[in-house]
């Protein structure tokens, strides 16, 4: 990618683990200085030790949690002091859920709203004005539970539906600005989201319902998102499965619903048989 994002300032939350932690390394990997955002501060700080260490890059650790307004608006001046601009903010943060909707506490969709998208939301209000100045790049990294509803996900699809029609209504909104608006769309990602899904209490799962072995890597994912910042892409759905489910759920949605109850009733524990 010939260098075009050394020296770059990029902000990547939920960067403690998963898809983030890879986004991390894999701008570190292209020379770009980084401000990491997420609430587990010493695993954080160990992440930014390591890649200025193997990438001879600049890494700052902030402790954030996305759905407080003020750990976002904190994030964004952290990276203003420390590097005095932002060219790239990748809105990673997320958590998603495993239960239905009638058995659910509705406490659990009210933090997944907080989280996923409310989390989008706040980081990007307070990046954009430095975004704008920079003809910078704004990432939701988002999933196909974005186009279409899945099983025992109400409150996932809900919060990635909003976050596209957020980032959709952003990006027309600076057709003539400058401003580059992505929505990454990874497949099924083994990157513990799973594990650590909010029941139907709100406690975590601590295991995963399906064979992350045959997924998608986070790594993989990470080396897609950078590329698409590169090339300054509109959206990446990342897997032919779904391509196709998006292609399909236009054409025959009532074929798509079908399809989707069977995969899940294929679930370990499946909420629907």
């Amino acid at each position: 990618m010939s260098g075009a994002l050394r020296n770059k300032t990029i902000i990547v939350t939920g960067a403690s683990s998963g898809i983030g932690l890879a986004c991390a390394e894999a701008f570190a990997q292209q020379g770009a200085n980084l401000v990491l955002g997420a609430r587990r501060y010493v695993d954080l700080c160990t992440l930014a030790q390591s890649l200025e260490k193997a990438h001879s890059v600049r890494a700052v650790a902030v402790r954030c949690d996305v759905a407080n307004e003020a750990d976002c608006k904190s994030l964004v001046q952290q990276a203003l002091t420390t590097f005095g601009s932002i060219d790239v903010l990748v809105n990673n943060a997320g958590i998603s859920m495993r239960a239905l909707f009638t058995d659910l506490d509705l406490a659990v969709l009210h933090r997944l709203m907080d989280v996923n998208f409310w989390g989008t939301v706040h980081c990007t209000k307070y990046a954009l004005p430095e975004l704008l100045r920079r003809n910078g790049s704004v990432v939701a990294v988002s999933s196909i539970a974005g186009y279409r509803g899945l099983p025992g996900r109400t409150g996932y699809s809900a919060s990635k539906f909003a976050i596209h029609g957020f980032m959709e209504s952003l990006r027309v909104e600076n057709l003539k600005t400058g401003l580059h608006v992505m929505v990454a769309c990874p497949g099924f990602t083994a990157s513990g989201i799973r594990a650590a899904a909010l029941d139907a209490a709100g406690e975590t799962h601590g295991e995963t319902s399906m064979d992350e072995g045959k997924m998608m890597t986070a790594a993989e994912v990470a080396g897609r998102i950078v590329q698409g910042v590169v090339k300054r892409k509109r959206t990446l759905v990342m897997t032919q499965q779904g391509n196709f489910a998006v292609l399909m759920n236009k054409l025959l949605p009532a074929w798509v619903d079908k399809k989707v109850y069977q995969l899940f009733a294929k679930e370990k524990n499946p909420l629907v048989k």
